[in-house]
């Protein structure tokens, strides 16, 4: 039996039932052995005393072989054995025969004056035969030695056979009832060890993704003490990479974004001091390409932050940081002939999460939904309480997603085929990647009436009091 995939503790129930009905088996055969060597004995007993019985009854006194067996004492072996009972007296030499003259001979070692039982088949039966000898005195008429007489008495099985079921019927229950105690204890007791793990699981289930402090180890028993271990440096080594990753981050914010400023701000000087013509139209292509690439640059370290960074949660209104943001935004749609709009179904909305990695999240939603909508669109970003959780949306009437491009959207580098040039594919990767560290989704679908596109970010929340919505357009 494999351990891959399976449940310990089934296992362990598994494995001991199978031993314990294993070993009840092979009690049971003793049991068995044992049952049918008491009941011979006890019956083999019995056909001893009728031998005797017999043996006191045989004379010689006239000179030939005599028995006197009245029916009552023939009646009276009867009663043990539960069925028929046959003898048979006989001469050595087989000139003298009386009873059941056809029962099967006795063993040539029979030995003088000990009886001798054995199983033996007659007239299609089978029968318990015992057989005995002793030597005749005073000897029969004719006879210069002394002959011995053999006497045999045989019965049938069945009293027996009863009685050896009867006591194997005893052990087989007793033995059921023994491992149902047995395999209820064992299932009892490995639950009770197990407990430990369990609970072990699920404090770790319980924690948030960035607690990798490490787990106590004497809260465990001795044997899971070497998983407990190796998980704890595991995690030693992932918060050692994380750190890394954070640091890194940190130095390549710094070492990328201040070349790119200074290269804007020369670019700007050279735009005021260029005169018209085609080194001018050379640097203003330049401004928008350094443009492009700072976008670019600063949305892959949006991606790595939402990825790496510590997740410093915050208690905050969500209500309030996205009209904001919202409000922040209204030049650029102004801009672009874009009705942007906020709205919300409770007026607040308490979260625990990180603000700055949420306005990066929601930043992106409203930057593609600007750029990818036409002039006299609608783009409106709004707030709701889904009960578990709180929705934050961003829809619009644009172009939208073709519903084969839905699935893939918020992977990395993604671009729709209405995808204009110049954008980098990492918007809606960094809205899922800053769902998913908070332990929320990302949901893509077709906007309102089927138009455009709406990006819902499903957030879990403190519960709070909401009352009449509100709303604000720009």
């Amino acid at each position: 039996m494999t351990l891959r995939g399976a449940s310990l503790r089934r296992t362990l129930v598994v494995v001991l039932a199978v031993g314990m009905v294993l070993a009840s088996g092979i009690g049971l055969w003793g049991a068995w052995r044992t049952a049918a060597a008491a009941a011979n004995a006890a019956y083999d007993r019995s056909l001893a005393g009728a031998i005797k019985a017999i043996d006191a009854n045989i004379s010689t006194s006239s000179g030939g072989l005599g028995v006197e067996l009245p029916y009552t004492m023939l009646e009276f072996f009867e009663l043990p054995a539960g069925g028929a009972v046959y003898f048979r007296v006989a001469s050595e030499d087989g000139l003298v025969e009386i009873g059941n003259t056809d029962l099967p001979p006795p063993d040539a070692t029979l030995i003088n004056g000990r009886p001798r039982f054995r199983d033996a088949r007659y007239h299609d039966q089978l029968v318990r035969l015992g057989s005995y000898t002793r030597v005749l005195d005073p000897p029969l008429a004719g006879h210069v030695d002394k002959p011995r007489v053999i006497i045999q008495v045989a019965e049938t099985l069945s009293s027996r056979q009863d009685f050896t079921r009867a006591l194997l019927l005893e052990a087989v229950t007793r033995n059921a009832l023994l491992v149902a105690l047995a395999l209820a204890l064992m299932a009892a007791a490995t639950g009770w060890a197990l407990r430990p793990l369990a609970r072990l699981s699920a404090e770790v289930q319980a924690r948030s993704p960035e607690d990798l402090t490490p787990i106590p180890e004497d809260a465990v028993p001795t044997e899971a003490r070497p998983l407990v271990a190796a998980i704890n440096h595991h995690m030693a080594r992932h918060q050692q990479a994380s750190e890394a990753r954070r640091r890194f981050v940190d130095d390549a914010s710094h070492q990328l974004r201040t070349p790119l400023t200074t290269l804007v701000t020369q670019v700007d000087f050279a735009l005021r001091e260029a005169a018209p013509g085609p080194v001018r139209e050379a640097l203003q292509a330049m401004r928008q390409q350094l443009d492009e690439a700072t976008r670019q640059v600063n949305q892959m370290l949006a991606l790595a932050r939402a990825d790496a960074a510590d997740l410093d949660r915050q208690t905050v209104d969500l209500v309030a940081l996205a009209r904001e943001l919202t409000r922040a935004w209204w030049p650029r749609a102004r801009a672009a002939a874009i009705d942007l709009g906020f709205e919300s179904g409770v007026p607040l909305l308490t979260v625990s999460l990180n603000p700055t990695l949420l306005r990066e999240a929601l930043a992106n939603l409203v930057h593609n939904a600007l750029r990818y909508t036409p002039a006299g669109s609608h783009v409106t970003v709004r707030v709701d309480d889904a009960g578990a959780e709180a929705v934050l949306a961003v829809l619009d009437d644009g172009p939208g997603l073709a519903p084969d491009e839905l699935p893939h959207a918020s992977e990395r580098f993604f671009r729709g085929r209405h995808a204009r040039a110049g954008g980098s594919g990492l918007g809606l990767a960094i809205v899922r990647a800053v769902a998913e560290r908070h332990g929320g989704r990302l949901e893509l679908a077709p906007g309102p009436g089927g138009r455009g596109l709406a990006v819902r970010l499903h957030l879990p929340h403190a519960p709070a009091a909401a009352s009449e919505a509100g709303s604000i357009t720009g």
